[in-house]
């Protein structure tokens, strides 16, 4: 029975390896060069691929092919035999030759006259508006997501590396990419199940998430919110297409023939319709472009096939290779609707070929579609529940119903290998030491607790001197209902300890109800915002001047406590109303002065404020993305605009409080995605103090004294430079991620990018408030005729080179006017870093 068994068991071994075929190579020219975008296909199918840019390919299938066929403009076409079902590493060479005579043959840049391939793609132009759901007023589908990362390039080295050791048993899951050719491991694995509605006639589109299910990281919102982001919904007729917070050029744009070549190589019957076949590859380097090919119906001018690669040339860090495929179902004549999309990335720290990453991909397949239900506007309006645990809880039976591609033994794999590495110790220790480096947090779980930020430990300031920082949080979960958080600060040279502490409780999931409070005791920078803070827990913004331009101690004593209640009426709208009451007092009287006329003082003048406050704030982020339903969420996307409104009340006599005023402030921020050049950020800030007030509660224009770039402050200006109670502030910045270095030979391998801001003010203060301030003033030695920026605007610039070796971005910032002001500075630069794509 046992030799039965092993019989049967070989048979079905060699059976299943007999109708597989894998194959891997490079594409030379005459001359040995490699030969990028070359077809490479099984003979007799219309499975196949193209080369990359250095004329690598790999392709397989489960079926058994005996030829491959190999082929490209104005080169002769070769079959190559595949005597082995796995054949890896061929060398093919393709001769320089005609084809065919009848047929045109483009080599190199393409022409954009007399190509019958910009004709096919002007057609495609005119009719991608009437191609797809956007045919029907109203439309609904199911959709499966399935998304997965995998260390690639696995070989006996990594196998047999110390880091792995203990955990060998994964090894055993490892298969290799039908892509890139390359042995891949995989370790996490995200499936989600949805039911789409859309309403083309009043713009509406809804998902209502039926099912979710992951491979042990369901409770890592850092990992989710990141899949999330990264993996966004895009349209291929879209003129851009936006992966990685950057816009690529489309090959179906209308800019497509300014920025790709394109080819007509073949005609062929695919599922009864007669499709056209076109590859395209981009004109120029380092542009955010793609190569590849598509097909296209003869008729209705619709997309069946498309596949884009990312080239390696373009300027995106941390990833050496996208893959994306889409596939269209033909509904009928006239109706071609997606059914498959599949990208896959290949992130790693180089693009060299032989470098180690891992892949992210994600499958996404489209079914059941229906058409013209209509459904009222309240539908679209009514949030989907976020709370309902069953959609986290599906059992095997829904999966195995609604899973629209069934996942193969590797994936299957990946459940349950992360449920036993979880329980091996050193895994532990590496999970943990990442998401200790993700969050800033060390996670103690024996007493649901967090200490953090870790990042916030060391400071330095001319007050305080060098100063640690010891905090932490309570955290049973990512979806707590409340949080405490505390901290306590000792500087050494002011000899004193200083400390926060805050709590918060989500009193309604639905309408985000949320309580809150707290009292903080700290040394506080105060002129780096025209918004005041509130924020009891935050690492202060004097701990950062260990390096600073100029006199840098004008720094605030403030003992702040709050309490406030917000709520969501609707979504994205967060409405808050608070009371506040604050001291102030300078950190450093010797060279720096808070002070102002107070009559009732026995001196006449009072070195500190007390005051109480009423506000109310209105803050709306439309388009603002959330995971987690908790006191705290965290933003999936950063792309949305934000307005703020904050109306605050001083209220004179309350607990010892000094003055009685109203302030305005209003503040909007938005994100603009300009095509294919880039992304700009503007920011408008306006305000207004009605009443007289001392200098703490004074709208100070932020100055930026370090030597950080920091966004929405005026690297130029010093702190308390200008003091206003009315103002106006714009910035604007443009980053071209690269657009115009990378038309300069010189400077194109480097791929650097480069930002351009403009920064203006403007703002008045009364006479009463000058006078009320003149000990303040005094102190501060600001150019009596130049208090505020009124007689004319203050305004800066900046160009800024960033991605320099990938993590560094240095700003030159120059002053536009009111030079004449005492230790003005002209020019400087920052610096900052960060990981970007």
């Amino acid at each position: 029975m046992k030799k039965i068994l092993s019989f049967a068991f070989l048979f079905a071994v060699v059976c299943a390896a007999l109708g597989q075929t894998k194959v891997s190579g490079i594409v030379l020219d005459d001359f040995g060069d490699p030969v990028p975008f070359a077809n490479v296909i099984f003979k007799d199918s219309s499975k196949g691929t193209i080369t990359n840019d250095d004329g690598r390919f790999y392709l397989e299938s489960d079926e058994r092919y005996e030829a491959l066929i190999v082929s490209f403009v104005g080169f002769t076409t070769q079959e190559v035999a595949l005597e082995k079902s796995v054949t890896y590493n061929l060398e093919i060479t393709l001769p320089q030759g005609e084809q065919l005579k009848e047929v045109i043959v483009y080599t190199g840049k393409q022409s954009k006259k007399n190509n019958p391939a910009v004709d096919i793609l002007r057609k495609i132009w005119n009719r991608k508006r009437n191609n797809g759901l956007r045919q029907f007023e109203q439309y609904q589908y199911d959709k499966y997501e399935k998304i997965e990362f995998d260390l690639n390039s696995i070989d006996s080295a990594l196998i047999k590396s110390k880091l792995f050791r203990g955990m060998e048993f994964i090894f055993e899951e490892v298969d290799t990419s039908r892509v890139t050719g390359k042995t891949y491991l995989p370790m996490f694995i995200n499936e989600a199940f949805s039911r789409v509605y859309g309403d083309n006639v009043i713009k509406e589109e809804k998902e209502n998430l039926l099912g979710n299910k992951n491979s042990g990281f369901s409770s890592n919102q850092n990992i989710i919110g990141f899949v999330n982001d990264l993996y966004a919904d895009y349209d291929i007729y879209d003129n851009y297409l936006k992966f990685f917070d950057k816009s690529f050029v489309s090959p179906l744009s209308r800019t497509g023939i300014d920025t790709y070549n394109y080819v007509l190589v073949d005609s062929a019957t695919i599922d009864n319709k007669w499709c056209y076949n076109i590859i395209y590859y981009p004109r120029r380097k380092n542009e955010l472009t793609f190569k590849g090919d598509f097909w296209v119906n003869d008729t209705t001018w619709a997309i069946k096939k498309i596949n884009l690669q990312v080239t390696k040339s373009a300027n995106i860090n941390w990833v050496k290779e996208v893959y994306i495929e889409q596939e269209f179902d033909v509904l009928n004549d006239s109706v071609f609707l997606v059914k498959r999309d599949y990208m896959l990335t290949d992130f790693a720290l180089s693009k060299k070929e032989k470098s180690r990453g891992i892949y992210g991909k994600r499958t996404t397949l489209y079914d059941n579609y229906a058409f013209n239900i209509k459904k009222d506007k309240g539908f679209y309006d009514e949030e989907v529940d976020p709370y309902n645990q069953a959609i986290y809880e599906r059992d095997s039976a829904f999966w195995a119903k609604n899973r629209l591609e069934k996942l193969n033994e590797d994936e299957m794999g990946v459940y349950k290998m992360l449920d036993t590495l979880k329980t091996v110790p050193k895994f532990k220790r590496l999970y943990s030491l990442g998401s200790i480096l993700a969050s800033g947090y060390v996670e103690v779980d024996k007493w649901d607790f967090d200490y953090g930020p870790i990042f916030s430990t060391f400071g330095f300031n001319d007050v305080e001197g060098i100063r640690l920082r010891a905090g932490g949080r309570t955290y049973f979960g990512p979806n707590d209902r409340w949080r405490l958080e505390a901290y306590t600060a000792y500087g050494f040279r002011d000899q004193k300890f200083k400390y926060g502490l805050s709590g918060k409780w989500l009193l309604d999931r639905k309408t985000r109800l949320t309580i809150a409070g707290g009292n903080r005791r700290d040394v506080e920078q105060t002129a780096v915002s025209l918004s005041a803070t509130t924020d009891v827990l935050g690492r202060s913004n004097a701990s950062s001047s260990l390096l600073a331009a100029g006199d840098n101690s004008r720094l605030t004593n403030i003992n702040l406590t709050t309490a406030s209640v917000s709520f969501e009426p609707f979504k994205n709208l967060n409405l808050s109303i608070g009371g506040i009451y604050k001291t102030f007092k300078s950190a450093s009287p010797e060279t720096f002065s808070l002070d102002y006329i107070d009559a009732l003082s026995p001196t006449g003048i009072s070195s500190e404020l007390k005051q109480t406050e009423i506000n109310v704030t209105l803050n709306y982020t439309p388009g603002r993305r959330t995971i987690g339903y908790g006191v705290e969420r965290k933003d999936e996307n950063d792309n949305y605009t934000r307005s703020f409104l904050s109306y605050t009340k001083g209220v004179d006599g309350f607990l010892e409080s000094g003055f009685d005023y109203e302030k305005l402030q209003l503040f909007y921020a938005r994100p603009w995605q300009v095509g294919g050049f880039g992304r700009l950020y503007t920011t408008l800030e306006v305000g207004k103090t009605f009443g007289e007030v001392p200098l703490s509660l004074l709208s100070v224009v932020p100055g930026n004294q370090s030597y950080f770039s920091i966004y929405n402050t005026f690297s130029q200006l010093d702190f308390y430079e200008f003091v206003t109670d009315t103002y106006a502030t714009l910035h604007i910045e443009h980053n071209f991620n690269g657009r115009l270095f990378s038309r300069i030979p010189l400077l194109r391998k480097l791929n650097l990018r480069e930002i351009i801001g403009v920064r203006g003010a403007w703002g008045d203060i009364s006479d009463g408030n000058i006078a009320l301030n003149q000990p303040a003033f005094q102190s501060l030695t600001l150019n009596p005729n130049a208090i505020a920026p009124n007689e004319k605007i203050y305004w800066e610039y900046s160009l800024g080179i960033g991605n320099i070796f990938k993590v560094f971005r240095i700003d030159f910032n120059f002053r536009g006017n009111y030079f004449e002001n005492i230790n003005a500075r002209k020019f400087g630069v920052t610096g900052s870093f960060g990981f970007y794509f």
